[in-house]
């Protein structure tokens, strides 16, 4: 198995935020709130600063020192942001632009000259991740993912049931990933061994995983989904996917009402770019 460690890092930021601009009468915002939730560019969130910056600050703490955007063709504000206005003193920010929203897999695509071989982590800019999972993450080498203890995940991250639910499972052996699991139904989730760790889109990748973006088809959603790109790295590349497990929690801001929330437990959490 290799040993690679990365400081480069790419987050998905391409996203349509469609349940950020759906309306929310309860949850209440600010203006500026309101404005970026309508725009539905979720990284740019007000949390105090925009809600990205938590993440890439995160980043920097686990050794994470250069990161690529993965961006939309109209994401001139977060190009502008982070490219122009921002003072970064210990991370490096590039850009890759999807042209079109085809799915998790193709955007990670966009990023693979940003990668030029390297290992790269690939996250969500909705997401923060603790530096408890993204530092051994780092730190493993090689290809891996980081998975959360759904039971924890409830108890703590005020997301509901239901969601929680829809989130993909890991299945593990032998301290690796052995096939990612999306949406399982009833009867497959009472049968999943306890504890269930759930995948909040947190990885690292080899090179090869570029491959395996432009070998997948689209799934029923019509998208190139990275679960089936890993998947199939595993399946047919025979690529080893360490695990790193953590009952630590992940702040997930998909929604309006997510933002009150968030805003409560990011308080105090300082920003370093």
């Amino acid at each position: 198995m290799t040993n690679e460690i990365t400081n480069k890092a790419v987050i998905l930021a391409r996203g349509l935020g469609t349940r950020m601009r759906k309306q929310d009468d309860g949850a209440a915002l600010s203006d500026q709130e309101k404005a970026m939730a309508e725009a539905g560019i979720k990284a740019l969130i007000p949390i105090d600063r925009p809600f990205l910056d938590y993440v890439l600050s995160a980043l920097g703490d686990a050794g994470y020192r250069r990161i690529c955007l993965v961006i939309g063709p109209d994401h001139d504000v977060i190009r502008r942001y982070y490219g122009e206005e921002v003072q970064l003193d210990r991370l490096s920010i590039d850009f890759a632009v999807q042209e079109e929203p085809k799915g998790t897999a193709n955007a990670v695509l966009a990023a693979e000259a940003f990668a030029d071989g390297d290992p790269v982590a690939v996250l969500n800019s909705d997401n923060y991740y603790p530096v408890g999972a993204l530092r051994p993450l780092r730190e493993q080498g090689g290809s891996g993912v980081a998975l959360f203890d759904w039971q924890s995940m409830t108890a703590g991250a005020d997301l509901p049931e239901e969601r929680l639910r829809s989130f993909a499972v890991g299945k593990l052996e032998d301290g690796c990933l052995k096939a990612i699991l999306e949406k399982p139904d009833e009867a497959t989730w009472q049968a999943l061994p306890r504890p269930i760790w759930i995948s909040m889109n947190c990885w690292q990748f080899r090179a090869t995983i570029f491959d395996a973006c432009r070998a997948i088809k689209p799934s029923k959603r019509g998208e190139y989904e990275i679960t089936d790109a890993v998947q199939h790295s595993i399946d047919v590349f025979g690529e080893p996917f360490r695990v790193v497990t953590t009952s630590e929690l992940v702040l997930d801001i998909t929604s309006r009402r997510d933002i009150a929330s968030v805003r409560e437990k990011l308080a105090g959490v300082e920003v370093r770019l």
